[in-house]
């Protein structure tokens, strides 16, 4: 029988080289592409995130994101340690973060975090590179205008993978290519800015001190309301965050106006990747900007 242990060991010597052991590792979390192994070893615990994708570097794309994000606010970042391809498995070893109970401060903190990885400043929206959020290829050409990046990289690809899929009618896509010539004037002003790209509960860790720490980016340098936009998707984080983040980085009037155009982008992810159900929310605000 094939022994997984290989694999990690030899995970750990193209990560550090000789001498660091493995001690024993435990499959923590598995989803539909990846599998996440905490290892312990000689030089501690580690997080080890594979897969068998043959065709994808979503793994190294997201060591990169990590890097980024690391460099760009005070918030706690998992350190990476090295992402390749051994045999049929892709990985990405990072530092291992403990959890915990969130702290009298967590949601503040969160919100002010974030602010200030807003303040990374960029003269183009989009990456040097393309990356993806969850397994979707993201496109990220430089553009200098934020309507024309969200449409030309966030949307158009996405409904049109929709409609190739046969997820939506060739009516819909129609229906729903009307409404960019309507958002290309909504969105206010602002420098592009470095953003998580995928900013909901779920990417952001309680640490051991309690303290946020994010998770599974999608970044790039985009208009900073999709991250905060992103945060409401799925209930919402608790006011303390928006608070403290107003307190550093005001908004501009509307925005509670604009979430619905701006999350559009999250549920045609979620469309192409779980199906219908993600539709209706679509159609709401597509039916509310073309009425």
């Amino acid at each position: 029988m094939f022994d997984l242990n290989e694999i990690y060991e030899q995970v750990l010597f193209e990560c550090f080289g000789f001498g660091t052991k493995l001690k024993s590792a435990s499959l923590i979390a598995a989803g539909n592409l990846n599998q996440g192994i905490q290892l312990d070893s000689s030089e501690g615990l580690f997080f080890l995130k594979m897969n068998f994708d043959q065709e994808r570097n979503i793994l190294s794309k997201e060591a990169s994101g990590l890097n980024l994000l690391q460099q760009s606010t005070f918030l706690k970042i998992p350190e990476t340690f090295g992402a390749g391809r051994i045999e049929d498995y892709n990985y990405l070893l990072s530092e291992f973060i403990p959890t915990g109970r969130s702290h009298s401060d967590y949601w503040e903190n969160l919100g002010l975090g974030l602010a200030h990885l807003h303040l990374s400043e960029s003269l183009f929206f989009g990456l040097e590179e393309d990356n993806y959020i969850a397994s979707i290829p993201q496109k990220n050409h430089p553009t200098k205008n934020w309507s024309t990046f969200y449409i030309q990289e966030r949307l158009e690809p996405l409904i049109g993978k929709a409609y190739f899929d046969q997820l939506i009618p060739l009516d819909f896509l129609k229906k729903f290519q009307e409404i960019y010539p309507k958002i290309e004037t909504i969105f206010p002003v602002e420098k592009p800015a470095l953003v998580h790209g995928d900013l909901w509960s779920g990417n952001v860790l309680i640490t051991g001190e309690g303290q946020p720490c994010l998770i599974d980016p999608a970044v790039y340098y985009g208009h900073r309301e999709m991250d905060l936009a992103f945060s409401k998707l799925f209930g919402g984080f608790d006011s303390a965050f928006y608070e403290s983040y107003e307190s550093v980085f005001p908004l501009a009037p509307g925005f509670d106006q604009r979430v619905g155009i701006y999350n559009l982008y999250p549920l045609l992810v979620h469309l192409n990747l779980f199906g219908t159900s993600y539709l209706p929310g679509i159609e709401r605000t597509v039916n509310k900007l073309i009425r």
